[in-house]
């Protein structure tokens, strides 16, 4: 009797039997290689979504608690990828959210007061918020290098990166427009005469391609708000606008116009917000450089005969800097202009109260609301 015989006896229950045991076999082999299969591939599914929606909450600038928290889903070298994504510096190339800030910091090492004004603009801007920022400090050398021994001592935030731009090159890339401007709004030994103070109306020409929004800042601000929301600020431009500005909170260019005024009575020009040209402030900017670059009006204006014209049309005599040049383009094109609430450019200056303006001083000065930037010009105290 064959080995087989003896186990399954040759009868037709017994082949039955058999059939039965080898069909289970056979279902049992496949389903559990297909259930194995399974299983792997949806942990390899599992643990790339887990992946990307870590990536995706570094990029949202989500608490690093959170961070470590969704860590624990992941294993080995997915952990080190995500980790590593956190840590390492950023490439040449801007992150998708990050936002370019430019601050003005220049002849720092000789003055301990803008070392201590830049000190608070940004730390508390960067306190504020959780969205990565390229800071570009425009100014001399050896204040960028105090600057950066600033941002090192007392910044706890890494959610940021340093550049540092040269301001002798732009300067003198810049020199044709800069030194007009320079020469026509500002005094020979003027504050506003550095050639610093002028960089904003030309800086589109200089910057690399690959930057598109600048929000510029003045180095005497304290932020109650977060960067992110001012730069929201961008998409409420009109198709025209090509930077957002705030107006001047004091009746400055009112005084400033007043031959002008005097002999064009019912003008607008140096009237108070809300409707009237009241002119601008210049401590915090949002540069749209794309539009800057592309627009055939503002490159059209921003030329030494222009700012002529357009100063022998209104009498008028600045010395202010940049915000004295924007001023006199706004009562012609104010399409161009894009007007900041004053809750993101609260300057604290008075120094024209009690001269002359009191009975409309408060119409120029007064901000409602939740104040985002103080600006602390004119050496004011800014409020704790």
């Amino acid at each position: 009797m064959s080995t087989l015989s003896r186990f399954f006896p040759t009868k037709p229950s017994s082949l039955v039997l058999l059939g039965v045991i080898l069909v289970g076999v056979v279902f049992l082999y496949y389903n559990s290689g297909q259930n194995n299969s399974f299983t792997r591939e949806n942990k390899q599914f599992y643990r790339k979504n887990v992946l990307e929606e870590k990536v995706k909450s570094l990029k949202e600038g989500r608490k690093q608690e959170q961070v470590e928290e969704n860590n624990s889903l992941l294993t080995g070298e997915l952990t080190k990828e995500v980790e590593e994504k956190n840590t390492l510096p950023s490439s040449d190339g801007d992150l998708p959210d990050e936002i370019n800030v430019i601050i003005t910091f220049t002849n720092a090492q000789s003055s301990p007061s803008l070392q201590r004004k830049f000190t608070v603009t940004v730390t508390s801007m960067l306190a504020a918020t959780s969205a990565p920022v390229a800071l570009h400090i425009l100014g001399d050398i050896e204040s960028q290098k105090l600057a950066e021994s600033v941002m090192k001592e007392n910044v706890k935030s890494t959610n940021y990166r340093m550049v540092h731009l040269d301001i002798e090159d732009i300067t003198h890339r810049l020199h044709d427009i800069v030194k007009d401007m320079q020469n026509k709004f500002s005094g020979q030994k003027s504050y506003y005469h550095d050639a610093l103070f002028f960089m904003s109306i030309a800086i589109h020409r200089v910057l690399p391609t690959d930057i598109h929004k600048v929000i510029m800042l003045d180095a005497d601000l304290k932020f109650h708000g977060d960067i992110r929301n001012l730069h929201a600020l961008f998409d409420e431009f009109s198709d025209t606008n090509v930077m957002g500005i705030a107006h001047e909170a004091q009746p400055v260019y009112r005084h400033q116009f007043y031959q002008y005024r005097s002999q064009n009575k019912g003008t607008r020009v140096g009237e108070p917000p809300p409707n009237g040209l009241t002119g601008f402030n210049s401590g915090v900017l949002l540069l749209d450089i794309d539009r800057m670059r592309s627009s055939t009006v503002y490159n059209s204006l921003i030329t030494a005969e222009v700012a002529e014209q357009l100063k022998t049309k209104y009498s008028f005599k600045g010395h202010l800097g940049d915000q004295c040049f924007f001023t006199l383009l706004s009562l012609e094109h104010e399409e161009l202009f894009y007007v900041l609430p004053c809750s993101w450019n609260r300057q604290l200056c008075t120094w024209w109260k009690g001269k002359g303006y009191d009975d409309v001083f408060d119409l120029y000065f007064k901000c409602e609301g939740h104040i985002n930037i103080y600006h602390g010009n004119c050496n004011t105290k800014i409020p704790d």
